[in-house]
C-alpha cells in the first residue's frame, strides 16, 4: 500500500517528493527510463500538439496499458498515484481490480496535450467517465511551474480520486511555501478536515510528515538530503511476523512507511521457486544488480508471473528534488531483482537529472 510525501518547506527546493511503491515483489516492472508518446489535442479543433512528449517513468509490464505509479515529463507534467484500500471485495461499484489499470490514470496526464491546464484535465477525467472501471485510487497531478508573482511558490497540484464526483471536491496542494503533505491508501484529508476531526490520519502519514519536516530543516547538502529522505522511506514499524497472510498483514500497513516483504505459506513457496529459477544469476560473475532488477523480460519459455504472486512489500522507492531553477533530480531505488532476491541499498539506484522546459512560464489558463 503505497505512500507519497511532498513538501515545499525546503529553502533551496521548490518541491520535494518521496514515494514507496508497495506491490507484489515479483510484479514485472521496468526500470525508469525516458520514453515518448504522441498526445491528442484536449479540445476538438485545437491546434495539434507537438509530435512527441518526453516522459520519465518506470512502467508496469503486468498489464497491457503499460501504466505507471509515478512519472514526470520534460515539460513538467507530474503525477503520482496511490491505490485506495478497499474494505469490501464484493463492492461492484469499487472493485479491488478494475477492468482498466490504475496506472493508466497517471499516463493519461503524462501523455496529455501540454497546452491542457491541470484544471481542464480534472474536469475531463471526472466528467467523461475516465475514472470509472478503475480500482480505487488517488492521483496527485499538476504542472511543475514557478508561480507568477514576487512570492516563491509553485503552481498547485490536484488530487483526483474516484471517490469524488465533482471537480469542486478536488483538493489542491503545495501551492504555498511550508507545506508538508502525505497521502497513502485512504481518502486524502485536508488540514481543515484534520482540525475538524473529519476522519483520521494514518500513523504512517502523520509520522512521515514530521520526519520530512525535520529532514528539510536539518540537511543542507543535496546528497545528505537524499540520504535522509531514503531513510524516511525505510522507516519500518511493521510487525516482526513476516509469514502472515497478505490479507492479515494488510491491516498493519497504516503504521509503517516501509513494508518488508511478507506473505503466507503459499506466497513463501512462490518466492522460493522464483529465487531457485534465478539462482544462477547470483553466482560470482553474474550480472550487476541494475541489470537483474524485476521487469527485465524473463528468458523464453519462462512461466508467466501471476497478477498476485510471491511476497508483498515495498518494491521501489523514489526521491525527486525540484530546485528554484527548475532543475530536477529523479532517483529511483530498486530493492529486489526480478527473481525476488534482495538488492543492497543503493546498488540498483537510477538517477536522472534534467531541467523542466517552461519552468518560468505561466501555467495555461483553464478552459472550463
Amino acid at each position: 500500500m503505497c505512500i507519497v510525501l511532498l513538501t515545499t518547506a525546503h529553502p533551496r527546493y521548490a518541491l520535494i517528493i518521496i514515494d514507496n511503491r508497495d506491490e507484489y515483489i515479483l510484479r514485472p516492472t521496468s526500470r525508469p527510463h525516458w520514453w515518448t508518446a504522441h498526445p491528442e489535442p484536449h479540445t476538438p479543433g485545437s491546434t495539434p500538439p507537438p509530435p512527441d512528449i518526453h516522459i520519465l517513468s518506470s512502467r508496469d509490464l503486468q498489464r497491457d496499458e503499460r501504466g505507471t505509479w509515478m512519472g514526470i515529463t520534460k515539460g513538467g507534467n507530474f503525477a503520482v498515484l496511490t491505490n485506495y484500500r478497499e474494505t469490501n471485495p464484493h463492492d461492484a461499484a469499487h472493485p479491488v481490480r478494475g477492468v482498466r489499470s490504475r496506472g493508466g490514470m497517471v499516463t493519461a496526464w503524462l501523455r496529455a496535450d501540454p497546452a491542457e491546464p491541470t484544471a481542464d484535465f480534472v474536469h475531463r477525467l471526472l466528467h467523461d467517465g475516465s475514472v470509472k472501471g478503475v480500482g480505487g485510487f488517488s492521483l496527485v497531478c499538476g504542472k511543475l511551474r514557478r508561480a507568477p508573482g514576487p512570492d516563491r511558490n509553485i503552481e498547485p497540484l490536484a488530487i483526483i480520486s474516484n471517490r469524488c464526483d465533482h471537480p469542486d471536491e478536488v483538493p489542491w496542494i503545495c501551492g504555498r511555501r511550508g507545506a508538508a503533505v502525505g497521502l497513502s491508501n485512504a481518502t486524502f484529508l485536508t488540514a481543515a478536515d484534520e482540525q475538524a476531526g473529519v476522519g483520521s490520519v494514518w500513523p504512517k502519514i502523520r509520522d512521515g510528515r514530521d520526519m520530512l519536516r525535520r529532514a528539510v530543516a536539518e540537511e543542507t547538502t543535496e546528497d545528505g538530503l537524499v540520504a535522509a529522505l531514503f531513510k524516511i522511506l525505510d522507516d519500518d514499524r511493521f510487525p516482526p511476523d513476516h509469514a502472515m497472510d497478505v490479507e492479515e498483514g494488510i491491516h498493519h500497513v497504516q503504521d509503517s512507511i516501509f513494508i518488508p516483504a511478507f506473505g503466507g505459506e503459499e506466497r513463501q513457496r512462490e518466492m522460493r521457486e522464483a529465487r531457485r529459477r534465478g539462482g544462477g544469476e547470483q553466482q560470482a560473475g553474474g550480472r550487476p544488480a541494475k541489470d537483474r532488477v524485476a521487469g527485465v523480460p524473463p528468458p523464453p519459455g519462462s512461466p508467466p508471473v501471476a497478477f498476485q504472486a510471491g511476497l508483498y512489500g515495498t518494491q521501489r522507492q523514489t526521491v525527486i528534488l525540484v530546485d528554484w531553477d527548475g532543475n530536477v533530480r529523479y532517483t529511483e531505488r530498486a530493492l529486489y531483482d526480478r527473481y525476488g532476491n534482495s538488492i543492497p541499498r543503493g546498488e540498483a539506484d537510477e538517477t536522472f537529472r534534467f531541467k523542466i522546459d517552461g519552468w518560468e512560464e505561466m501555467a495555461p489558463t483553464p478552459n472550463l
